[in-house]
């Protein structure tokens, strides 16, 4: 009776950690860092808190993506050589 009880207890404190410490996933931790890393103003640098959980190279790829979309050499959400060659004046 008493293993039942610690079984049962042990996998009500699991369950409830799942549901507390673990409800969000990585990829909605990474929207919430883009959000934020797009909110900021321009001459903020600092990380912000909600990109905290997100590992290093993940972080850098959100400040990229979102300076080279802000330069406008994006096109439906991807990156364009021509609209970055048409700012450059190299015409190619």
């Amino acid at each position: 009776m008493r293993t039942t009880r610690r079984t049962a207890a042990a996998a009500f404190t699991a369950a409830l950690l799942l549901l507390a410490g673990c409800g969000q996933s990585y990829d909605d931790l990474v929207d919430q860092c883009h959000k934020a890393v797009v909110k900021r103003a321009k001459d903020d640098k600092s990380k912000p808190a909600a990109c905290s959980q997100i590992k290093q190279d993940d972080y850098d790829l959100i400040v990229m993506s979102t300076v080279i979309d802000g330069l406008g050499w994006t096109k439906d959400g991807k990156f364009d050589k021509s609209k970055m060659l048409e700012g450059s004046g190299s015409g190619r």
